[in-house]
This record gives C-alpha cells, sequence and structure tokens, in this order.
C-alpha cells in the first residue's frame, strides 16, 4: 500500500508540493497526527506518517515521543493497538522496543474470535474482515508470526456471502467493497486462493463515472471503497481496462481540495490524512505499474 502510494508522485506533479503541505499541517506540534476534531490520534497518525513517507518526506522528529508517551498498549482498544503498531514500523527500521512489541502482541490477542479469526471487540464468536486486517498487519509490523494461520483464513472464507462478495461480520450480513478488499488482501497474505466470484464482485463495483462504489445499491462512489478495491484487485492481478481507468483517475483528482489534501466523496467538506493516503494510494494503482 505504501510502495503504491509513493508512485503517486507521477500522477501528481506539481502537485505532490501541496498535498505534502496539506499532510504537514495535520501534525500536531506533540508528534501526533490530528483527527478532524483537531485532537492528536494514533489511527490519523498512521496515515500522516504514511502520506509523508510515500511523498518523500521525512517523518516528524516528534513523533517517537509521542509514541513513547501513550499508554501501556494493553489498555488500548483493539484499532489503537493495532495503530501503535504501524506507527513504531513507519518511525524506526526496528520497529516497536521490544517491551512494546509484546504488549501490543498480547492486547491482539485478547480480540481473537472463537473461530480463529479477529474480532474488533473481545469476546466474538467470529471474527471480522477489518479485524482479519489489521491483526495481520500488526503482526507483521511486530514480526511475530500469525498463531494458527488456517484457522484465520478460514475465518476470513467464511465471510463471503452468496453475491460474490464478502461481509464485515455477521452483525450486518451485506458485502461491501471494503470487506472484500480486506479478505482479498488477508488471503493473499496468507497465500490462500481467491475465490473468482470475489474478484467479479469488486469488478461490478467499479462506477461508469469513476470510482468504486461501497455496495450493488451506493449512490456514489468513494474514495475508501476506491483505494482499497484497487488493491485488492492489484492483489488479484487483475487490472481495469483503460477507461475504467481514466474515469477512476478522475474521480479521485476531482476530490482533491484546494489545501491540498483529499476528501473521502463528492458531498464531504472536509479532508483529512486518512481520505489523503488513501486518495495516494488509488492513484499510484491507477498509474498502471505494479
Amino acid at each position: 500500500m505504501l510502495r503504491a502510494a509513493g508512485r503517486a508522485k507521477t500522477s501528481l506533479g506539481n502537485a505532490t508540493g501541496l498535498v505534502a503541505a496539506f499532510v504537514r499541517t495535520q501534525a500536531d506540534p506533540g508528534g501526533g497526527f490530528r483527527d478532524r476534531s483537531g485532537k492528536p490520534d494514533l489511527y490519523y497518525t498512521v496515515f500522516g506518517l504514511q502520506c509523508l513517507l510515500a511523498l518523500g518526506e521525512g517523518v516528524p522528529a516528534a513523533t517517537e515521543g509521542y509514541l513513547r508517551s501513550l499508554a501501556d498498549p494493553r489498555t488500548l482498544d483493539f484499532i489503537h493497538a493495532a495503530c501503535l503498531a504501524r506507527c513504531w514500523a513507519l518511525v524506526r527500521p526496528e520497529g516497536a522496543p521490544a517491551e512494546v512489541r509484546g504488549a501490543i502482541v498480547e492486547r491482539l490477542q485478547a480480540f481473537r474470535s472463537a473461530d480463529g479469526g479477529f474480532g474488533i471487540f473481545t469476546g466474538a464468536d467470529t471474527g471480522a474482515a477489518y479485524g482479519a486486517f489489521l491483526a495481520l498487519g500488526a503482526l507483521e509490523d511486530l514480526g511475530a508470526e500469525v498463531p494458527e494461520p488456517g484457522a484465520l483464513a478460514t475465518s476470513v472464507q467464511s465471510l463471503r456471502m452468496p453475491d460474490g462478495g464478502c461481509t464485515n461480520d455477521f452483525l450486518l450480513p451485506l458485502s461491501s467493497t471494503p470487506a472484500a478488499a480486506a479478505c482479498v488482501a488477508v488471503l493473499s497474505a496468507l497465500g490462500r486462493p481467491l475465490a473468482p466470484e470475489m474478484i467479479s464482485y469488486l469488478l461490478a463495483r467499479v462506477d461508469p463515472s469513476g470510482g468504486l462504489l461501497a455496495t450493488a445499491g451506493a449512490p456514489v462512489a468513494d474514495l475508501l471503497s476506491t483505494a482499497t478495491g484497487l488493491h485488492a484487485l492489484w492483489r488479484a492481478g487483475v487490472s481495469l481496462d483503460e477507461t475504467s481507468r481514466l474515469t477512476c483517475a478522475g474521480f479521485v483528482a476531482s476530490l482533491v481540495t484546494e489545501s491540498g489534501g483529499f476528501r473521502g466523496h463528492a458531498a464531504d467538506n472536509a479532508a483529512d490524512c486518512e481520505y489523503t493516503f488513501y486518495g495516494l494510494m488509488a492513484l499510484g494503482h491507477l498509474a498502471g505499474k505494479r
């Protein structure tokens, strides 16, 4: 994903500096990156750091201190524990300090679901696509083995729906592009075969006017679905036809604001680091190179 975002510089051209300047405005003096309410948050710090690195910029000197100032990782929720692992991997070549590494692994394991997947909350019977994606990435960032990878793969495969897509979890059994993309990414990383129906589902979400729809009935495309869907297709070795590639590129470019950040969709009036990274990733995948 980071390599794909780095290729966006080719598409951005002279606008690369403007996007980088926007990202730097989102950095808090304490080393984190701000959410939409203006408060530093680990989740947005992941995206801020990834944006800067993709654009060839250095990470803020204060970020390591920000990470060290955080509470015991075993007190974090699942998403923020995974984000902490990612932030350390982005800040230091060696990743998180040993004592932090062990605490994050312990915390992630607390979210293992009964079926061998990972849930967003503890005690879940079945895993979630997003949970599997975050946990797998965090464990890789920590240099830790994935416990029982076969069980994780089986959990993710169970999220497939009759229409060929995947649901995020069974609390709302509805296929979506981000959920299908997460399942493709996890199964690919685990070396498991991908059902052709999963790829067909993603290709069917490409909107003729540009971008990918979140679900079959979504009224407009959005940047999260577009970026994650394109990444999943790349993982599967599938490319869009030239017409779809150009319309998608136009859709992504339309979401760049005057400040240089990216919005999430046409009706979104604000930009942030999360959507800016998704914009970079989408543009990179649309650059036509692997």
